[in-house]
């Protein structure tokens, strides 16, 4: 080798050595505590105590799954708009956040499950007439939130010339729906049936269940092992009766359909 390539060839042997070097994150299926994204601001599904800690169904369900792992859990709040950016930069190893599967987000993050299949339904006020399905929503106002496609999928995939109004979150969408600043608010059936209790009658949902939803727990890319112990887990979860026990306690009362609760059909791991 001569003098002058000698430069070029340390260079590379610096490079290949860091690239071996390079640390690659733990699978979560061997991790001794598993940091999960929860949301913090929905009613039954996800959402922010007092004391700092969480409750709601996706919370439980994070909660029995990384058990089965035989790990902790730390949980941290996550908005509609972070679920996958907490996955990317590393500070979740999970999402339990109503993310629902869909194929643009798969080309970013993995998803395990799904562990609950939902609808996408309408709330509207309580003394609200004239909205009973999707077609209503023609040239109404409705709650785009922030990180969420709902809205635009009444726009774009059903072809409903609706108006869109943005917001941060649903607290958000709910005071505006109660001002009468929009019309409805359309997402995950779960999630408005949370927010409708919580409103004590004021709100209603009209019960047009369109567009099947499957929620699935965000995994960053690449982690197999993880999405399959994830998958044996959720498996248990629907055998053992706590899928039904939980879902029972978190919606019960709500007007939600509990009579059929089975293992969702899943995504597969890749």
């Amino acid at each position: 080798m001569s003098v002058r390539a000698l430069p070029a060839a340390v260079a590379l042997a610096v490079l290949l050595a860091g690239a071996c070097g390079a640390p690659e994150r733990e699978s979560v299926a061997g991790k001794r505590t598993v940091v999960v994204g929860v949301r913090p601001d929905l009613p039954g599904l996800g959402l922010r105590l007092p004391d700092g800690g969480f409750e709601g169904y996706d919370v439980d369900v994070a909660r029995y799954l990384v058990r089965k792992l035989g790990a902790g859990i730390r949980l941290i709040p996550v908005l509609a708009a972070e679920r996958e950016r907490v996955l990317l930069d590393g500070r979740a190893d999970l999402v339990l956040a109503t993310f629902s599967v869909t194929q643009e987000r798969k080309s970013r993050v993995a998803f395990a499950g799904p562990y609950h299949v939902s609808y996408q339904d309408i709330m509207v006020r309580a003394d609200r007439e004239g909205i009973a399905g999707v077609r209503d929503l023609e040239g109404k106002g409705i709650c785009a939130v922030e990180g969420s496609n709902a809205a635009e999928r009444v726009v774009e995939e059903r072809g409903v010339k609706a108006r869109l109004v943005p917001a941060a979150d649903y607290d958000r969408c709910v005071a505006l729906l109660k001002e009468g600043e929009l019309d409805a608010i359309t997402t995950n059936d779960v999630i408005l049936a949370g927010l409708a209790a919580r409103e004590k009658g004021r709100l209603r949902l009209v019960n047009a269940r369109f567009n099947e939803q499957r929620t699935g727990v965000g995994i960053r890319k690449g982690d197999l092992d993880g999405c399959e112990a994830i998958n044996r887990a959720i498996t248990d979860m629907y055998q053992d009766g706590t899928a039904a026990r939980l879902i029972a306690k978190w919606f019960d009362g709500t007007g939600l359909d509990l009579t059929s609760v089975h293992v969702p059909r899943f995504e597969g791991c890749e």
